[in-house]
């Protein structure tokens, strides 16, 4: 099964998964800029189909993050999976962005038994989610998502770039200080579920909180 994840809750990504590789990342790329999603996301994509000598009639399904994140990087990249999914005929799946960290820690020697993942939300708050981990398993998550304060959360071990950026009230992880969602640990997550026959998320954003950007109410007649 070949597998093209998009997660642009926090930077932008991309990467082909297969279940057939060794390594199973057949293929990826990630930005370091966490407000140009739109602008490399496309590119990026059509770049890693012609690394591969591949076209979307050979992808077999798309897998997208689907947050929690900000609205507008969030909405890039669920929107170019949908399009993707529709253009190509391929079913399209949801996977909590969150999880792709929680993949990593757990691969990790700073594993433990139970563990929060945190990203930057902006307005001095975290996107977190809670964790348990058992040994052969995949991170189980038993909270969350959920938007808060650092200060306000479970005192836990925390994983990913919210958690260096608290790291004066967090218990947070130095190797996963600056950790961001990433395509590549998603795909492969996600791809995990799917031959463990485990049902996975539809696209259906995890926003948390409302857009910045508000409707304008109607204007007063002038007297």
């Amino acid at each position: 099964m070949l597998i093209l994840a998009i997660d642009t809750s926090a930077v932008a990504s991309a990467a082909l998964i297969s279940d057939e590789a060794l390594e199973a990342v057949v293929d990826s790329f990630v930005t370091e800029d966490t407000r140009s999603h739109a602008e490399v996301l496309a590119p990026g994509i059509r770049q890693l189909l012609a690394r591969a000598g591949i076209t979307g009639a050979d992808i077999d399904a798309i897998v997208t993050g689907v947050g929690p994140g900000p609205f507008t990087g969030l909405r890039s990249g669920i929107a170019t999976a949908r399009t993707l999914s529709f253009v190509w005929n391929k079913p399209l799946y949801g996977q909590m962005s969150l999880d792709a960290i929680a993949l990593e820690v757990a691969g990790s020697t700073s594993a433990v038994p139970e563990f929060l993942v945190a990203t930057d939300a902006r307005r001095k708050e975290v996107y977190w989610a809670r964790y348990t981990l058992a040994d052969g398993q995949l991170p189980h998550l038993v909270d969350g998502p959920h938007v808060g304060f650092a200060a306000q959360l479970p005192d836990l071990p925390v994983f990913g770039a919210g958690a260096g950026l608290y790291s004066e009230v967090l218990d947070a992880n130095e190797d996963f200080a600056a950790t961001q969602p990433d395509a590549a640990s998603l795909g492969q997550f996600a791809l995990a579920k799917l031959a463990a026959g485990e049902t996975l998320l539809d696209s259906t954003p995890l926003y948390l909180r409302e857009s910045d950007a508000q409707v304008p109410g109607p204007r007063k007649r002038a007297l």
